[in-house]
């Protein structure tokens, strides 16, 4: 008994050992984030299909398939997207900071004029030919991110005086302002968040940081307290989840019908393709509210898959800020972070009634093409950034997509060197 205890300690510091080894490996970042998204939007395709299926051939489609084909669409064009600017040098990023930028606020503007498209009270689309729309807000996420980071890195020595950062504040400032101006408070609390992100890695003193979080704060308060229909979310969030009956004005129906798919869902769900809730009962069950779907159709042991699944990528961002020298690549890296684990964060809390009822998608599950394909070409940044850690670049070239390889010839070269 004694000799089989030794064994198994052996085995497990020698699994530990191979454990170790494979995460200090140069490719070790970039697989973690790579896999991670192509998990999550591949899932994603998955419960599209299910939660929209029913809807789409009830409302007129003609075909269950016809929502999914279109994600799948938009997946097979972020997809290519993000490999090809996974390539892109550091540089190159830097270089595209500042047009990315006036790019994005010039589409921003587009949802303001006749162009622009206004669903569910929100001018946050403008449509271009065949119907097809856009949400520009979706992109301007990344511009910030890498304008602020190029900023930062290149005043890091200067901030001493607040006037540094002024420039940024009014980019900020003017991409957030767009997106309110088209009712849309939910991504512009998003924004908020990468601005935040991107500054406090970035460098901002800690006073000019808190004084602007506060700042935030209570721009976003006023603009609850001063709409009916906002404070009417943040009043039934506190009122609980009343009857259908005594909720004339609807503002639990969204929220109930949620937390009901998830009870419905137990520990392993009612299924695949069983969920009763999106049979017209819950609005946005493709969108919006897809992590409902998830919860009832595959249980809490879905849910959790999902959440794990953020978990990773987000560590394997954190990685990717941890180990680079490079600052404009940390305060990029930080604000995409705030991004995709903090836009996931507020739609898993508003499925699960933690916050009130707010229009954004959770990150490559969620049905929407402007969503995915930004989200997608977001990992494409980090990818990107993950190349440029030493030896990762040869290493892809060299081995592909091999985490096994790139493993035993990192402990080969050790050996030799040994």
């Amino acid at each position: 008994m004694a000799s089989q205890a030794v064994e198994n300690t052996s085995r497990v510091r020698r699994w530990a050992q191979q454990w170790k080894e494979l995460l200090d490996a140069p490719v070790a970042t970039y697989h973690i984030v790579l896999w991670s998204v192509v998990i999550l939007t591949s899932f994603g395709l998955i419960m599209v299909l299910s939660a929209s299926s029913i809807t789409s051939y009830a409302g007129g489609e003609g075909s269950p398939f016809t929502v999914f084909m279109r994600q799948a669409l938009f997946a097979v064009v972020g997809l290519i997207v993000m490999f090809i600017v996974a390539r892109f040098k550091v540089e190159t990023w830097k270089k595209l900071a500042p047009v990315l930028l006036i790019g994005g606020l010039a589409l921003q503007v587009l949802p303001l004029t006749p162009l622009g498209v206004e669903v569910n009270g929100n001018r946050s689309w403008f449509s271009v030919g065949g119907g097809f729309r856009v949400q520009p807000a979706e992109f301007v996420k990344i511009a910030l991110s890498l304008y602020i980071g190029r900023f930062m890195a290149s005043k890091i020595k200067e901030l001493s005086s607040f006037t540094v950062v002024i420039p940024v504040l009014a980019a900020t400032s003017l991409s957030i302002g767009l997106v309110i101006a088209g009712h849309d408070l939910g991504t512009g609390l998003v924004l908020i968040a990468v601005a935040l992100g991107a500054l406090f890695v970035g460098g901002l003193p800690w006073k000019w940081l808190l004084t602007l979080a506060g700042a935030a704060a209570g721009g976003v308060a006023v603009l609850v307290l001063t709409n009916a229909n906002r404070l009417a979310r943040i009043q039934a969030l506190f009122t609980g989840h009343s009857s259908d009956v005594s909720d004339p004005l609807g503002q639990h129906w969204q929220s109930n019908h949620g937390l009901y798919a998830l009870a419905s869902g137990g520990w392993l769900g009612v299924g695949l393709g069983g969920s009763r809730e999106k049979w017209a009962w819950l609005p946005e069950a493709h969108n919006d509210f897809i992590f409902a779907i998830i919860g009832e159709e595959l249980g809490l042991v879905g849910t959790l898959a999902v959440v794990v699944l953020f978990g990773l990528l987000s560590y394997g961002v954190v990685r990717v800020i941890m180990r680079s020298q490079d600052r404009f690549v940390q305060t990029v890296s930080a604000g995409l972070l705030a991004w995709l684990a903090g836009q996931a964060f507020i739609n898993i809390a508003v499925v699960t009634g933690l916050l009130p009822v707010i229009g954004v998608p959770l990150p490559f599950v969620s049905y929407g093409g402007s969503s995915l394909v930004a989200t997608l070409l977001g990992a494409g940044v980090l990818l990107s950034f993950a190349r440029s850690e030493p030896g990762a670049s040869e290493a892809l070239a060299s081995r592909g997509f091999h985490v096994r390889s790139a493993l035993l010839g990192r402990m080969s070269r050790k050996s030799k060197n040994g």
